[in-house]
């Protein structure tokens, strides 16, 4: 591509240059300090490890920045009445290109750096589920002037001439901070708080001592009881990592209809994000109450929509959330606003519950993996130490009557419905789901029956879908209840396989 050809085409933002800088300087520094750690606490003298830590910085961080220099005078971009294409050009070429009438998201996404220098980066994608992210071009980044005139010009569907209010449909309320800590996430970020402090100590030389000084602080109390002092501490980390999550993702909260069909969500207090998705894509909703949210009666609400970006390794982002962890009462008038439903179809319809035989698998599962986990812990007791012959049974005292309880009300849960044109189906119980689909976006149905099902005559039915995760169960219904729920719900798909009784 010559110079002539680069006329009507634009540019990165240069600002990208600083931004590098800064964030390569970070991670050097986050970098040195384990490192100047692990040469003193090895032997090394100070010079030694400043004379490192500064070297491999300036390395680290002239490296960062001329990459970026290079990607920057390489990457071009054009929008066109057809088209939005993107062009590298350096030692190597390439091409790109998204015909505009398949663009089905722009999404906005500013970390602190790039709103200190008013820029952000904006992904465009079609929403499919191509590899190599071929149905995705990610500008990164541009002025945050240009990131909102792409986002308006890239998602404007001339067809589509309705004009809504400025009122948002949800605003963050604070009082919702109170649901953050009442999940799973709370132990596991204690958890990994712990492990991070082991592997540092062990970087610098000091996790012996720092061992020895925790046996000193609990000498002379039992080893159990020191267990879950220790676990306790963990879980009020986990609790405060918790929060501090929740505000980071969440605050600053806003659901808007805008003019021209299209849902938006933006969020965040460090890193900001802007999510859209068009109603054309919706195919319907899925409540999401997690165990600890429900004691609390919160639920959050999923889109269920055609097109939309995937979460990936590198960015966990959940593009489908339409409302964080809420009042239930909150959550269901959403659903429906969203719809454009008078009533969320959630809670318009009694759901059908399932064959008693669906709770003795339910029980024989939950009580099996528990007695499973004793197992474990006994054999291990007896090979190694009586330690964990003490907690197998004290978990046994606990965790027994509660897979019971478990398996109870997930046999509760567990339901189908039609209401107008959707198909309603909850389940779970430690991640209780019900789903409003769509049915017309039901293309195909696929029943799955085990050799345990086959016995207590259930059954599985799934419906599949190109929106959300592509397909929704509803689990161990009865054989009959099932096939009928799939007849009614999409008639004349499934009827050409069955055979009548």
């Amino acid at each position: 591509m010559t110079s002539d050809e680069f006329e009507g085409w634009s540019t990165l933002d240069k600002r990208t240059l600083p931004v590098t800088a800064l964030t390569m300087t970070g991670a050097a520094i986050a970098a040195a300090i384990p490192t100047a750690a692990a040469i003193v606490g090895g032997g090394g003298r100070l010079w030694v490890a400043f004379a490192w830590v500064v070297g491999g910085g300036l390395v680290l961080i002239g490296g960062g920045v001329l990459a970026e220099l290079f990607y920057w005078k390489g990457v071009r971009y054009r929008v066109t009445p057809d088209r939005l294409e993107t062009a590298f050009t350096l030692v190597f070429r390439s091409r790109k290109s998204l015909q505009r009438e398949r663009i089905r998201n722009v999404d906005l996404t500013a970390n602190p750096l790039h709103r200190l220098f008013g820029v952000a980066v904006v992904t465009i994608g079609t929403g499919s589920h191509e590899s190599g992210g071929q149905g995705r071009i990610k500008l990164n980044p541009v002025s945050r002037a240009e990131a909102e005139r792409l986002r308006a010009d890239l998602l404007r569907r001339a067809e589509i001439a309705e004009t809504d209010d400025d009122a948002p449909l949800a605003e963050l309320d604070r009082s919702w901070i109170r649901y953050a800590p009442m999940s799973f996430l709370s132990p596991a970020l204690g958890l990994a708080a712990g492990g991070g402090l082991m592997q540092v100590s062990d970087w610098a030389g000091l996790q012996k001592g720092l061992i020895d000084w925790v046996i000193g602080l609990f000498s002379g109390i039992p080893l159990v009881v020191a267990i879950l002092i220790l676990l306790a501490i963990a879980m009020v980390v986990g609790v405060i990592g918790a929060l501090g999550l929740w505000i980071e993702m969440w605050w600053n909260y806003r659901l808007d209809r805008e003019a021209g069909g299209t849902l938006r969500v933006r969020r965040g207090l460090f890193t900001t994000r802007s999510i859209s998705i068009e109603e054309r894509r919706m195919r319907g909703v899925e409540l999401v109450e997690p165990l600890g949210n429900r004691i609390s009666g919160a639920a959050r609400v999923d889109a269920i929509a055609t097109g939309m970006r995937q979460s990936d390794d590198q960015d966990k982002t959940d593009y489908h959330t339409l409302l964080p962890a809420a009042p239930v009462a909150t959550a269901t008038r959403i659903a429906a606003v969203v719809l454009r439903e008078p009533v969320s179809p959630t809670e318009a319809v009694r759901l059908d519950g399932h064959p008693r035989a669906a709770r003795g698998r339910l029980l024989r599962w939950w009580v099996g993996s528990v007695v499973v986990l004793l197992a474990i812990f006994a054999i291990l007791g007896f090979l190694l130490t009586d330690v964990l012959l003490v907690i197998g049974a004290a978990l046994g005292v606990v965790l027994l009557p509660v897979s019971v309880l478990l398996a109870l009300d997930a046999y509760r849960n567990l339901g189908h419905g039609i209401t107008g044109r959707y198909l309603v189906g909850r389940h779970g119980t430690v991640r209780r789901s019900t789903f409003a689909l769509e049915r017309d976006g039901v293309i195909g149905w696929t029943v799955k029956q085990s050799i345990f099902q086959r016995r207590k005559g259930l059954l599985t039915v799934v419906a599949t879908t190109a929106a959300g995760t592509g397909a929704y169960s509803v689990y161990d219904a009865g054989e009959e209840q099932g096939l009928l729920l799939a007849e009614e719900s999409v008639p004349d798909l499934l009827t050409p396989f069955l055979e009548r009784a």
